[in-house]
């Protein structure tokens, strides 16, 4: 059995039917049950079950019988403060055998951010546990633009700071699909992996290609870092917000690489923003 943690996410939803469709047995776990208006998360037999990691032992229930667990940290347990590697001492007491953890490109570009060394611990904690592993080390996410679907909706306006600044995002669905061979493939063992989508966009060229999937025109408008930090801080550790605008403002030259390992798993190249706008263009309209 394999458990698959924010199991209702853009990642997790897609891994958790895929693994689903492949006949495995699957344990799907979330904060908060999935609204009774979202579609299936996956396929029938797929069991769902809520858990809180943030909460000391939270993801212990959920782990009995497990064999492979996808490991996605809520925002909270980025705050500097919390024990995040305390998950996988679950994990190794709970009998799993295979972790797939979704860390961040910033461990290895930024790896002082505060909410950086977090995730590394988490890291070092599966490196040392005995398990078998693999690390994803996405840079950013497509669905962050789910971000702006109400301003667009509302007025077709994306409102974002650093707007000609671009980074080589990607697709959830493609970590997911990386995510579900890490899970059934041994030869992923030990691999960290750096993703990435096919080329670098700005948040300018962002609003341009869901202008572009809905049909009609979206106006860009430029934040402020500060009005930036202040919206993301409603949502997030105001440190993990603080670490990701350093990025998106300013990235290095190895966080505007575009890595060849997603196409290197998936035996095609991963998918442009663009297809991602189209796909999910009824969000925006």
């Amino acid at each position: 059995m394999i458990v698959v943690t924010g199991a209702t996410g853009n990642v997790g939803r897609p891994l958790t039917r895929a693994l689903g469709e492949a006949g495995r047995q699957v344990t799907a776990v979330s904060r908060h049950a999935a609204p009774a208006s979202a579609p299936a998360p996956a396929p029938d037999g797929v069991r769902h079950t809520v858990a809180d990691l943030a909460e000391p032992n939270g993801l212990e229930p959920a782990l009995v019988g497990a064999k492979a667990l996808f490991l996605l940290l809520p925002v909270d347990l980025h705050a500097v403060g919390a024990r995040p590697a305390d998950i996988i001492g679950q994990a190794v007491a709970g009998g799993v055998r295979r972790v797939v953890l979704l860390s961040s490109l910033g461990v290895a570009t930024r790896p002082f951010g505060p909410t950086r060394i977090a995730i590394r611990e988490v890291e070092d904690a599966l490196r040392d546990s005995g398990l078998e592993w693999a690390i994803l080390r996405p840079g950013g996410f497509a669905s962050n633009a789910l971000w702006w679907a109400g301003s667009v909706r509302a007025r077709r306006v994306v409102a974002a700071p650093f707007g000609d600044v671009g980074v080589p995002i990607i697709d959830p669905a493609d970590i997911a699909e990386v995510a579900a061979a890490c899970l059934l493939d041994d030869r992923h063992i030990g691999g960290v992996y750096e993703l990435t989508g096919p080329e670098v966009i700005t948040p300018r060229g962002q609003a341009e290609a869901i202008a572009t999937a809905l049909g009609s025109p979206v106006r860009f408008h430029d934040l402020t870092r500060d009005e930036a930090r202040a919206a993301m801080a409603q949502s997030m550790p105001v440190e993990l917000a603080e670490d990701t605008l350093d990025i998106l403002g300013s990235p290095s030259p190895a966080e505007l690489r575009v890595s060849p390992d997603a196409e290197g798993i998936l035996g095609r190249p991963p998918r442009p923003f663009a297809h991602w706008a189209a796909r999910n263009v009824a969000a925006f309209r």
